[in-house]
């Protein structure tokens, strides 16, 4: 299987500098939002969405003003998923998968995009999202962005264990190689994916982590603004903790066999740059 490497929306929040510290540089520092294009026999998957076409075309109606003054998305309707799998020859029918790390409006913007395809997401954050419970599922749900109908397929708990993880889920109508891995804490369904390459596993842990310091074998280290935000968004603070352990133990113990990254680090980015 074939992987290219998305930036689907870059945010240059007020105050950056601050969370990510003086290791960064500029005051108003990047985030990203490092999805994944995976080609399969069963057509292409997408890895999480990022923005969508109608997020960064209407942002203050779509995202909300808080969210677009706050953490300033560059808009820019090159890192939409649907133009990137355009520009690397494809359709945008050709996307039949997409498999969410979780439902937040920065990595299920897209959706709309890809009205066809099948959408793959943990039951409980699939109910979260859709009960939008109290204020804080109210600012962190976006219904816009599937008010289109998609077609969801569900995964309740359960399932094999992979590398330490319990509960992992293979996906239905898609290669044995790709899994659901469960990492709740940022949110409650919050999963990573799991992909076995020809090299090793690749997995994507979505917003278990922030940035690759988090989950250094050898001397992890945290922003400390930074870790007070995941603090502070974070719906379930020991689970959350528990997992970048455990991402942390993997790391260490198989070395080379799996590769680990995060949605919003742009130093682990190959697609870091706007458009690319």
């Amino acid at each position: 299987m074939r992987i290219h490497h998305l930036n689907c929306a870059t945010f240059c929040p007020l105050g950056g500098g601050l969370l990510w510290g003086p290791r960064r540089g500029p005051l108003h520092a990047r985030f990203v939002c490092h999805c994944l294009l995976v080609e399969t026999d069963a057509g292409l998957v997408l890895v999480d969405t990022g923005l969508g076409l109608q997020d960064v075309t209407h942002p203050y109606r779509r995202l909300g003003v808080t969210y677009k003054v706050l953490l300033r998305p560059a808009c820019d309707p090159r890192e939409a998923a649907a133009n990137q799998v355009e520009r690397l020859g494809f359709r945008r029918d050709d996307v039949r998968h997409i498999v969410l790390t979780h439902l937040d409006r920065d990595h299920a913007g897209g959706l709309p995009d890809f009205p066809s395809a099948t959408v793959h997401v943990a039951d409980a954050e699939y109910q979260d999202a859709m009960a939008r419970v109290g204020r804080g599922g109210r600012i962190r749900y976006q219904p816009s962005q599937w008010q289109h109908g998609p077609a969801w397929a569900r995964y309740a708990p359960g399932g094999e264990r992979w590398l330490g993880f319990d509960g992992v889920s293979q996906l239905r109508g898609l290669p044995p190689e790709i899994l659901l891995v469960p990492l709740p804490g940022h949110t409650a369904g919050h999963r990573g994916v799991a992909i076995d390459t020809a090299p090793g596993w690749l997995l994507h842990a979505g917003d278990a982590y922030y940035h690759a310091g988090e989950i250094d074998s050898a001397r992890p280290w945290r922003y400390p603004a930074l870790a007070m935000t995941q603090w502070l968004i974070g719906v379930d603070r020991g689970a959350g903790r528990a997992n970048r352990e455990r991402l942390r133990t993997l790391a260490h113990r198989a070395g080379d066999d799996v590769t680990i990254l995060c949605s919003h680090d742009p130093a682990t980015c190959p697609a870091a740059a706007v458009g690319e």
